[in-house]
């Protein structure tokens, strides 16, 4: 069967979030489609891709680009999916999108118990860097 991704519109919004709830089930509420969709598409919504195979989403990719780095975000793919390229296929087309841009550098982070996903970053010549990951949520 033929992936096709391509960027996301609102009709898909059912399919992603479904997608989110399988992939990322322990996920924050700031972190569900439904609050998490909506402020990207504020800013670079050329950066949502989805991937579609016979009508149905199976695959999504953030990204987002400050002009100096850029960072991926929400790559998920359906469990029934998994292990035929579609995540690959993301990844390269959003690589393809920030490189338009003028991106020359792309972070990501994995939780470091997800080993399986941190091999899957490494195949696609991702490397681990030594770094301290920090945050601090701030409200409005």
């Amino acid at each position: 069967m033929r992936t096709v991704v391509t960027t996301y519109t609102n009709d898909r919004f059912d399919g992603v979030s479904a997608l989110w709830q399988e992939a990322f089930p322990t996920d924050p509420p700031w972190n569900r489609a439904a609050a998490a969709i909506p402020e990207k598409l504020n800013v670079q919504p050329e950066l949502l891709l989805i991937a579609v195979q016979d009508g149905q989403v199976v695959g999504s990719i953030m990204a987002g680009y400050d002009g100096h780095r850029d960072w991926l975000y929400a790559l998920a793919v359906l469990r029934a999916f998994q292990r035929q390229g579609i995540g690959s296929q993301l990844v390269h087309e959003a690589e393809r999108r920030l490189a338009a841009l003028g991106c020359g550098k792309v972070n990501l982070q994995v939780r470091a118990s997800n080993e399986a996903v941190v091999e899957f970053y490494r195949a696609l010549g991702y490397a681990v860097e030594e770094r301290v990951s920090m945050g601090k949520r701030i409200t409005s």
